[in-house]
C-alpha cells in the first residue's frame, strides 16, 4: 500500500484506550483529562476488524499496540490473541509503561505478542515519581524482569529526554539497559500543535520521508499522522472508506495538531 509520496504503509499503530494508571508530566494535565465516552470505543471484535480489513486489502503486517496504557484495557490478552490469528501480520508488538506487566507478561506472550516497548525516563526513584505522578519504578523494573523470562524481545526502553537533560541521569539508565541486555532508545520531548519533533534516538521513528505507519484510535478513527488534524472514522465512512481516505491525506511531513493528545494517539 503506497501513500502519494511513494512511501509503503504496513505499519498500523492502535490506541486501544485514553485510560492510563500514570500521569506522565509531558502527557497529561495535572487535572486529569476528559476521557472518550465507553460506548464510543470500538469492541474488541471491532479493533480485530479493522486489523484484518487493513491486512487483507492494504498490506498491514505491522501493529503495535499502546494507549494511554494498553494494559488498562479489558481484556487485551484477548485482542492479542484474536490479531494473533490474522494471517499476514507479522509482528503484534505493545509499548506499556510496564506497571502491570508482570502480571500479564506472560499471557501476552502466549497470545501471541512478539516483544514490548517500556517508558522508562530516570532510575531515579524519586525523579520517576515525580515524573509519573505517583508511579512506583519498583513495579516497572518486575514488569521487565516478568518480560525477559516470557520471551518478549527484544525489550526497548523509551525514555523521553527533555530538553536540558540530566546527563548523569542518562548515563544510569544508558548503564542499566547495557547491564539488563535492553535496547535503549532516546525520545526527545515533542510538542503536537507546533509539529515539534526529531528522529528517535537509537531508532527509526521521526523520520517523515519513510514513515510507514497509520494509527488507529479507540473510538474508531484512522489517522494519517501524528502532527496532523485529519481523522477518518470507521464507522461514520466504513473500514475500506477511512482507510483509503486516511492514505490519500497523509501529508509529506506533519505540521501540527490541536485535536489530539499523546494520551489518546499513542505516540
Amino acid at each position: 500500500m503506497l501513500d502519494r509520496f511513494k512511501r509503503e504503509i504496513s505499519y498500523l499503530r492502535i490506541s486501544v484506550t485514553d485510560r492510563c494508571n500514570l500521569r506522565c508530566t509531558y502527557c497529561m494535565p495535572e487535572e486529569g483529562i476528559e476521557l472518550m465516552n465507553h460506548g464510543d470505543l470500538l469492541s474488541l471484535e471491532e479493533l480485530a476488524e479493522v486489523v484484518k480489513v487493513g491486512v487483507e486489502k492494504f498490506g498491514i503486517k505491522k501493529i503495535r499496540l499502546t494507549g494511554g496504557e494498553p494494559l488498562v484495557r479489558r481484556g487485551i490478552v484477548n485482542l492479542v490473541n484474536l490479531l494473533n490469528e490474522i494471517p499476514g501480520i507479522e509482528e503484534i508488538n505493545m509499548t506499556t509503561n510496564g506497571i502491570f506487566l508482570e502480571k500479564y507478561a506472560q499471557e501476552l506472550k502466549d497470545a501471541g505478542l512478539t516483544r514490548v516497548n517500556i517508558s522508562l525516563d530516570t532510575l531515579s526513584t524519586e525523579k520517576y515519581k515525580a515524573i509519573t505522578r505517583g508511579g512506583d519504578i519498583e513495579e516497572v523494573k518486575k514488569g521487565i524482569a516478568a518480560a525477559k523470562i516470557a520471551g518478549l524481545s527484544p525489550i526497548k526502553i523509551n525514555a523521553v529526554k527533555s530538553k536540558n537533560p540530566d546527563l548523569e541521569d542518562l548515563n544510569r539508565l544508558k548503564e542499566y539497559c547495557e547491564t539488563e541486555g535492553l535496547k535503549l532508545r532516546f525520545i526527545n520531548q515533542m510538542t503536537l500543535n507546533s509539529g515539534e519533533f526529531s528522529q528517535v534516538e537509537g531508532g527509526s521513528s521521526g523520520n517523515c520521508k519513510t514513515c510507514n505507519r497509520l494509527r488507529l484510535m479507540a473510538n474508531g478513527d484512522i489517522k494519517p499522522c501524528l502532527f496532523d488534524d485529519h481523522t477518518y472514522n470507521v464507522k461514520e465512512y466504513g473500514i475500506e472508506k477511512a482507510y483509503w481516505m486516511a492514505l490519500e491525506s497523509k501529508p509529506e511531513k506533519g505540521t501540527g495538531t490541536d485535536k489530539h493528545n499523546f494520551y489518546s494517539i499513542g505516540g
